[in-house]
């Protein structure tokens, strides 16, 4: 793997090891002083299709894997949909020895936690999501989800309530921060990303873009929601293996407008 370009301008940085990837995505210092930053992990193919046969699985490769492992091994939490924790079969955050004495240092814990958005609730609950997280599994949902469902995932489960009707990721987001987790990772699926993304609360972006073209009818990452302007992104940083290309964008801090094209 290279890094074709950074925020110092092009280089040719071999960054196979775990050290120099996490120095490329390293949290912002602001996540110390309390601060979220809320980051995407995505992967699509080049004709914007998120999933191939169903499954982000399909895009994937062993460098696309590497950066995941190494994203979640970075956060705090892990923010995910519903939808997606049964489509691809969410297993719990394991904790990796490579990252240990970083998080201990950090005051992390020893793996991020899973943190799922589901207004009804229908999940495994037998599930080793569930049944054995190193970091206790929470669930986010709403004053009207299933009242008894809600009773049988507070069993298992630290239990958020954000909104009423659907998820108010805006008060998810800051329930998340509330105990002590900056350091935000979201993997989707494209609607939770799409509310995320209205909502304003995208910081930063990875994503993957797969050497495929899938075709079918697979969703965007983002998808749903209404923007109320385009959302201009910052590109810092993009590594290249086999095809694959791995894209890091950062909302700016202080946007500027498109140009106007008489």
């Amino acid at each position: 793997m290279h890094q074709l370009i950074s925020p110092l301008g092009r280089l040719q940085e071999d960054v196979h090891s775990l050290e120099a990837l996490a120095a490329v995505y390293a949290y912002p210092e602001q996540v110390r002083h309390g601060r979220p930053w809320l980051r995407a992990n995505m992967v699509a193919g080049l004709d914007g299709g998120a999933r191939l046969e169903g499954l982000s699985e399909g895009l994937s490769g062993d460098a696309d894997k590497r950066i995941f492992g190494v994203l979640r091994a970075l956060s705090d939490v892990v923010l995910v949909g519903a939808e997606t924790v049964r489509a691809e079969g969410y297993r719990p955050a394991r904790a990796r020895a490579e990252f240990a004495a970083a998080r201990r240092a950090a005051g992390q814990a020893p793996a991020p936690a899973i943190a799922i958005v589901s207004r009804s609730l229908k999940l495994d609950l037998a599930a080793p999501l569930f049944t054995e997280p190193v970091v206790r599994t929470v669930v986010i949902t709403t004053e009207d989800s299933p009242a008894e469902a809600r009773r049988a995932v507070a069993r298992v489960a630290d239990v958020i309530v954000a909104g009423e009707g659907s998820v108010d990721v805006t008060r998810a987001v800051a329930a998340l921060a509330e105990r002590g987790w900056t350091r935000q990772l979201t993997e989707g699926g494209p609607r939770l990303l799409g509310e995320l993304t209205v909502a304003g609360l995208l910081d930063e972006l990875c994503l993957s873009l797969a050497p495929l073209i899938t075709g079918g009818d697979a969703p965007r990452i983002v998808q749903g929601g209404q923007m109320p302007d385009v959302q201009r992104m910052l590109l810092v940083s993009l590594i290249e293996q086999k095809g694959f290309l791995f894209t890091r964008y950062l909302r700016p801090a202080d946007p500027t407008p498109p140009p106007v094209h008489g």
